[in-house]
């Protein structure tokens, strides 16, 4: 088995933004699902995501959506989008512990050649300072959370391949912001290739790694959905020639040779 994954946020982002204001209240909120699967047509061109006010004050917010486009390495570039949806509501205030429905609609066309990945961004809105307060300056947090939106052409297939996969040094993350990075353990590299006309989540197969230890004989791990998803979240290879490169942590080191990587549901 593979273990000590370290926690990669790829299907969201969770940013938490300090504004210098006299408020004192600091808000909390969750977004699910995360990941959502739609298509151009038929019942899945619309979908709900969910908002939940997790704090005991009320929580003004505003949604917007962004198209993304993501490197080999993860890293994403956003384009506003918010025509190729229509979003309702587009706003609202949660009193304490309510919940909002936020239904999407595609409008983007039924007719795009390949999977396309979208940001809905939930943004937590500054609020004023309540009266007898005083003009302090005191920080708020305000968070902004983002689902993974994709959409995909009706009978669309993904079609993945492994590119390259070798044995690397891992290196685990901090356990916190300013903690001291723990020492590197050992890892894989593995580079997927999408030439399908769909996306790929492949945190929700299994895989199987094959080739030879630091010992000389035969190494087989086996990485669970579970433990792929702790890693790399979704696991999302987009559509059309789309590369990703992952990183994972293993519990034995394989050696210098070549790894086979199969996929299993």
């Amino acid at each position: 088995m593979v273990s000590n994954f370290a926690r990669v946020l790829t299907r969201s982002a969770i940013v938490a933004t300090a504004v210098i204001a006299s408020a004192t209240a600091v808000y909390a909120m969750r977004v699910s699902p995360m990941v959502v699967e739609m298509t151009t047509t038929g019942s899945d061109s619309t979908a709900r995501v969910e908002v939940q006010n997790l704090n005991t004050t009320s929580l003004p917010f505003e949604t917007r959506i962004t198209r993304v486009d993501f490197a080999a390495d993860g890293t994403t570039t956003e384009t506003p989008a918010d025509a190729d949806f229509v979003v309702f509501p587009p706003q609202g205030i949660l009193p304490q512990g309510a919940r909002q429905v936020v239904r999407l609609q595609w409008v983007g066309g039924a007719d795009i050649p390949a999977s396309r990945a979208y940001y809905l961004s939930v943004n937590q809105l500054p609020t004023a300072a309540e009266p007898g307060q005083g003009n302090g300056g005191q920080v708020q947090l305000v968070y902004h959370m983002k689902a993974l939106i994709v959409v995909s052409p009706p009978g669309a297939q993904p079609n993945v391949e492994v590119s390259a996969a070798k044995a690397v040094d891992f290196q685990p993350p901090a356990a916190k912001q300013g903690d001291p990075l723990p020492p590197k353990v050992p890892g894989v590299e593995i580079t997927l290739k999408n030439t399908g006309r769909r996306h790929a989540l492949m945190a929700q197969l299994r895989w199987v790694l094959e080739g030879t230890g630091t010992d000389g004989k035969a190494l087989r791990l086996l990485v669970s959905s579970e433990e792929l998803s702790r890693a790399i979240g979704s696991g999302y290879v987009p559509a059309a020639g789309g590369v990703r490169t992952y990183q994972l942590a293993v519990v034995s080191a394989f050696g210098p040779g070549p790894i086979k990587v199969k996929f299993l549901r």
